[in-house]
């Protein structure tokens, strides 16, 4: 029987990126696997999931009630239907395991695994765990569930890291070459100082807001920007940036590895992926966690913030003045840089994470 792996997951990058790097790594030991993923129609997935060569299926999204409303009377009907569907799919496929990262599909998938008696394995990206992985953790067992950050309350877990391309963990900053090719395929000079600026696969309002209002100080003080805004995020910034030859404003980069090679100091939502990418790469950064949600951010970046390898700022303080007086002095310090920057690989965070995960999927598979 042909080895067959389901993936679950998906809304947003931070469940994507490591749901498809433990893709890769199974594909990569099991050729011959049927290894496919499960999301919504709705989703970043959508894009990225056969972006990246792997058939996504889909089910309803169908978010938790929080109040009593006709979505919520609707809601056991629905929730029903979407665990049928799964049921069906896994026996239509014949699934051997499921893998579920986080994200709306998750808890009918879950379910639907425990009906069928398959193996269930969990990678939580977050500091502080999504409902649907702390779901999943009690329904699974020990050892098969990973965790990104060491702080992270999920019974039976281990720590495993982020999975991660490779091109990530393999980044060697200290290599002057290394760096010079990304920095020249994004039109960016050797001879002055890089900061990036990135919100994620959403954008960040308040991140561009300010930046908007201090583009021109950044030129002025000799400082390169690479500012990715998110998709339709840009043209107030682009308008701004137009007369400024070394702000440089895109929607996105192709590979995160070439924007911590290029980066002397990284501002940026405090997402699980970005916390870890950055810690392994030890690019130095200024973090401002997104103020909705269930306070994850915050924790994610917390390790690395007490270990001088990050600073903080709150959402709601991150004005042009804190640019101005805070990030473009600091993108200036080269010794203070170096110091963050070792702080970040003395945390020794795990850089086999996807590796580690197809081991526990073959092992539960062994049973």
């Amino acid at each position: 029987m042909t080895l067959s792996i389901l993936l679950a997951g998906g809304g947003t990058t931070g469940h994507i990126s490591p749901m498809l790097a433990i893709g890769r790594e199974l594909r990569a030991r099991h050729p011959e696997a049927d290894v496919f993923a499960l999301g919504t129609p709705d989703g970043l997935e959508t894009d990225l999931v056969p972006q990246a060569g792997f058939e996504l299926l889909t089910i309803d999204k169908v978010p938790m009630p929080r109040s009593l409303s006709p979505a919520a009377v609707k809601f056991p009907a629905r929730f029903a239907a979407n665990i049928a569907a799964v049921r069906s799919i896994i026996a239509d496929r014949e699934v051997s395991a499921v893998v579920g990262v986080g994200g709306y599909v998750c808890p009918p998938a879950f379910l639907a695994a425990r009906a069928a008696r398959l193996p269930l394995i969990i990678h939580e990206a977050n500091a502080k765990p999504g409902m649907a992985n702390r779901l999943g953790a009690r329904l699974t067992r020990p050892g098969r569930v990973g965790i990104t950050f060491p702080d992270t309350k999920l019974p039976g877990a281990r720590l495993v890291g982020m999975p991660m391309p490779a091109e990530i963990t393999s980044l060697d900053r200290s290599d002057p070459v290394a760096r010079r090719a990304p920095r020249a395929e994004l039109g960016l000079r050797d001879d002055a100082p890089v900061l990036v600026v990135t919100g994620g696969s959403s954008g960040a309002q308040r991140i561009n807001d300010a930046f908007l209002d201090s583009a021109a100080q950044c030129q002025e003080q000799g400082v390169q920007v690479l500012h990715i805004t998110g998709r339709g995020k840009g043209e107030a910034l682009r308008a701004a940036a137009a007369g400024l030859p070394d702000y440089h404003v895109v929607d996105y980069v192709d590979g995160m590895h070439k924007v911590y090679a290029v980066a002397d100091l990284l501002v940026a939502r405090s997402g699980a992926a970005t916390v870890a990418e950055t810690t392994v790469a030890g690019v130095p950064a200024v973090y401002v966690p997104l103020a909705i949600g269930n306070g994850e951010q915050r924790l994610n970046a917390a390790g690395s913030v007490r270990a001088g390898a990050s600073q903080m700022v709150d959402n709601a303080e991150f004005t042009s003045a804190v640019v101005t007086g805070r990030v473009l002095p600091l993108v200036k310090d080269t010794a203070r840089l170096a110091e963050m920057s070792r702080a970040a690989h003395a945390l020794n965070y795990p850089t086999d994470a996807a590796a580690t995960m197809a081991t526990i999927v073959e092992s539960a598979l062994r049973g």
